[in-house]
């Protein structure tokens, strides 16, 4: 996959082990978290922010910025010195002064420059503590590759991720990406490049232009199985894919008022063979796991997605290691 996003809600789990769940031979709850000092990999932001392996994490830095704040520099000297730091103890040594962050709220000035220095490629993260990054300097990065080829390299790994992907969507990613590679060509020329050397192949469908890598071979076989996708799994990622192939409109409802909240707080989407039919809210009762389910455009009747359903759940409360689970009543 080359990358899988994270987000911390844990409800019931987060977007990372849900992801993973459908990919990985008996994966279960946490186990990226147990095993991250183990694997090749990182945390970073492609597009969004998840876990990368080490071939794409490199093709993203050196990243294009400006020259480090006064507090940056410093905080970066006594990582360096110190070793593996947890933020909580630079709060010690620095002043406590707090900013506004991406949510509105505050946060701690050296929290918020540790973030910078990682995301400029000056940190990384060593492990968690708790879910606490805990992080430790990297060397200065000296990229092997031209900032075209990092560039390609890194639609690629999009396109892949997300195959089919509306043409729209990788310009917007590309567009974004671009911006952060120092010297970077336009995207609009690397995207035309990789489709005239047919690196990507490209077809329309209802006015909609789709493009996805040259090897990415569809498979024949259809899959009659009931899964429980994460909001932000790559298969609904694309909201704008989403209704044009399965005719309605998902939204991630988390961070919407209640009242106005049309499917649940985390709803996921039901896939039932090869369409998104539509989704279920998932929560721990006690030791059971108790699951709602609401559909799109009516249940199905067929007996083979009733057999599946009963398995999906089955499998989803031992990823949770949880040993019973109870279904609710339908939601209309």
């Amino acid at each position: 996959m080359g990358f899988v996003q994270a987000d911390p809600i844990r409800s019931p789990a987060r977007a990372q082990d849900l992801i993973l769940r459908h990919r990985v031979k008996n994966y279960t709850a946490n186990d990226l978290d147990r095993r991250y000092r183990s694997l090749d990999i990182e945390e970073d932001y492609l597009d969004n922010y998840g876990f990368l392996s080490r071939e794409v994490w490199q093709l993203l830095h050196p990243r294009a910025g400006k020259n480090l704040p006064q507090l940056d520099r410093r905080i970066l000297e006594s990582v360096r010195a110190s070793g593996p730091m947890h933020p909580s103890k630079l709060d010690a040594s620095f002043i406590r002064s707090r900013v506004r962050n991406a949510w509105g709220g505050y946060s701690q000035a050296t929290k918020t420059a540790m973030e910078r220095l990682h995301y400029r490629g000056y940190l990384r993260i060593a492990h968690r503590e708790k879910g606490v990054r805990v992080y430790e300097a990297l060397p200065t990065f000296t990229p092997s590759l031209s900032p075209d080829d990092r560039l390609q390299r890194l639609m690629l790994v999009v396109a892949n991720l997300l195959a089919p992907i509306p043409e729209k969507t990788l310009l917007a990613i590309a567009s974004r990406l671009r911006r952060s590679i120092p010297g970077a060509p336009d995207h609009r020329k690397i995207i035309r490049h990789l489709l005239n050397t047919g690196r990507l192949e490209k077809a329309v469908a209802d006015d909609i232009a789709y493009v996805w890598p040259a090897s990415k071979a569809p498979r024949e076989e259809l899959s009659r199985h009931v899964r429980f996708l994460a909001p932000f799994d790559p298969v609904v990622w694309d909201r704008r894919r989403f209704e044009h192939l399965w005719g309605w409109s998902y939204r991630f409802e988390a961070y919407t008022p209640p009242p106005k909240r049309l499917r649940g707080y985390y709803a996921m989407p039901l896939l039932w063979g090869e369409r998104v039919i539509g989704w279920v809210n998932a929560s721990i009762v006690g030791k059971e796991l108790a699951v709602d389910l609401g559909f799109a455009m009516g249940r199905p009747l067929d007996r083979g997605f009733k057999d599946e359903l009963e398995s999906e759940v089955a499998r989803f409360h031992s990823f949770l290691g949880l040993a019973n689970s109870r279904r609710e009543d339908d939601q209309p």
